[in-house]
């Protein structure tokens, strides 16, 4: 099993995911919510974490249920959600049982997010949705320097995809846990080799230079 990140700063992302990050989350709960639309039915918030996010899908008609292997994390999780203790790529759930997934900003959390696509894929339900919402590839990372509003600097660090904790925001998670850094070439090439079909792609800013990369996908019936 993959090692848990979060246990040991879970009330300070708790505090973040729910306060500190507000303008910024509201934009991603906004592109969630274009591309998952209404329930109803089982929807599956894979690395949910602390369950941010589950009032969304609650809003939106889905019946939410959560996986995540931060202990620490699912102590804030179970007030809005059910939830379980699983790694993200052995989820304790039957072939085609869920009607729609989501991963929420938990990519970069994951040293093998392709093989959690796989996952999602095999218990979504045929028909079944999968909405990826996460840091864009192309612009956020240890590679891009993003301490100026108006502009950002790429370095050579692009393709590399092991774990650092490099960061121009020395305050922020990344600078906590870490991240996987995940190119948008493997990110598409796993959509595919799961099986699933992509049907929509949506970038989102707020500013010129987009910081979030959604992908709306199903899997055929």
């Amino acid at each position: 099993m993959t090692t848990a990140l979060y246990d040991d700063i879970a009330d300070w992302y708790e505090d973040y995911a729910t306060v500190g990050s507000g303008p910024y989350m509201d934009r991603v709960r906004s592109v969630l919510a274009e591309l998952l639309g209404p329930g109803p039915g089982r929807c599956l918030d894979l690395c949910c974490g602390t369950g941010a996010h589950a009032a969304e899908l609650s809003r939106l008609g889905w019946t939410p249920i959560g996986v995540d292997l931060s202990a620490g994390q699912l102590r804030h999780a179970r007030a809005r959600l059910p939830v379980a203790r699983a790694d993200a790529t052995a989820l304790p759930l039957a072939d085609g049982t869920v009607p729609a997934a989501v991963c929420v900003l938990a990519h970069t959390d994951m040293p093998d997010y392709p093989a959690a696509i796989t996952e999602a894929a095999r218990v979504l339900a045929p028909g079944g949705r999968l909405v990826h919402v996460g840091v864009h590839p192309c612009f956020c990372g240890a590679f891009a320097d993003r301490s100026e509003p108006e502009r950002i600097v790429i370095d050579g660090g692009y393709a590399e995809r092991e774990r650092t904790f490099r960061s121009w925001n020395s305050a922020g998670v990344r600078a906590r846990v870490g991240a996987w850094h995940l190119p948008l070439a493997d990110l598409l090439t796993a959509v595919a080799a799961a099986g699933l079909v992509l049907d929509r792609v949506v970038e989102s800013g707020s500013g010129r230079i987009p910081d979030v990369l959604a992908l709306q996908t199903h899997r055929p019936r």
